[in-house]
């Protein structure tokens, strides 16, 4: 069994910047993708970015340049680190280990002055 739980969302102005932080139990973090997702209001849950167990990195053209996906696998960590922030950012954030369906509770960003 395997549980992401997420943190490092809340309230950011436009332009702003958050971390997002997601941290998963057991010994199989290392060996899999993972990605980010997220769900805005009335919307369906979107891709954003994904990191395999390599390093290598995607990104959903929306956050190009603003957002990067990076991975400890020391810690069993995975980030999104998030600059340049806009309103239509706001969603819930969840991260997905890959080819499973393990899931993380999610965690709300809200991007508003």
């Amino acid at each position: 069994q395997v549980q992401l739980v997420e943190s490092g969302g809340g309230l950011v102005q436009p332009g702003g910047s958050l971390r997002l932080s997601c941290a998963a139990s057991g010994n199989i973090f290392s060996t899999n993708a993972m990605g980010w997702y997220r769900q805005a209001p009335g919307k369906p849950r979107e891709w954003v970015a994904t990191i395999t167990r390599e390093g290598t990195t995607n990104y959903e053209d929306f956050v190009k340049g603003r957002f990067t996906i990076s991975r400890d696998n020391a810690k069993n960590t995975v980030y999104l680190q998030m600059n340049s922030l806009k309103p239509e950012d706001t969603a819930v954030y969840y991260c997905k280990m890959l080819f499973t369906n393990y899931w993380g509770q999610g965690t709300q960003v809200t991007v508003s002055s």
